[in-house]
């Protein structure tokens, strides 16, 4: 079942954010790794920013969280996690249909590290485009925000959401 989280589910998003994120160690860059991989704190801004965080309940356990920031012209995908053991149980792609589905901006983004090939390859799967460098470093700055090394480091993928106008 997928619920709209709430700041009383921060414990449990902190869990699986930081479960599913140790795939990362080893293959994002060294200095761009630290443990855990999200804090208390940075969870508690980026939902005070305006991103909203949905879960899927297997089993009585939050086995995996995406969020959503909506923009002016985008919406953003942030922050999607599956628990270690419910990877490749199609988790993630229940979450992202969520989305799809709730989604009222006519371009979705997502942003990832360039290594974690099996994000990427996920994105794809579910129709979205790897956009090149210059288009990734271009979207990184107009709408996240984060540090140049990590710019150096990731890709922005994009889905047109063909059934919705920008507004």
């Amino acid at each position: 079942m997928i619920t709209e989280c709430t700041k009383q589910d921060i414990s449990y998003i902190l869990d699986v954010i930081n479960d599913a994120a140790l795939k990362y160690k080893g293959v994002i860059p060294d200095d761009c790794w630290h443990e855990p991989y999200m804090l208390e704190q940075e969870l508690i801004s980026e939902l005070s920013s305006g991103i909203r965080m949905f879960g899927y309940q297997k089993n009585n356990v939050l086995s995996g969280v995406m969020g959503i920031q909506e923009l002016e012209d985008v919406t953003l995908i942030r922050h999607a996690y599956t628990l270690s053991d419910y990877q490749r149980t199609g988790v993630g792609k229940l979450l992202l249909q969520h989305l799809f589905e709730i989604n009222r901006a006519s371009r979705l983004l997502v942003g990832t590290w360039r290594d974690a090939t099996w994000a990427i390859d996920f994105y794809v799967k579910n129709g979205f485009i790897l956009r090149n460098r210059h288009q990734s470093n271009q979207l990184l700055k107009k709408h996240w925000q984060v540090s140049l090394k990590q710019m150096e480091n990731s890709v922005v993928l994009e889905k047109q959401n063909m059934g919705k106008c920008a507004g």
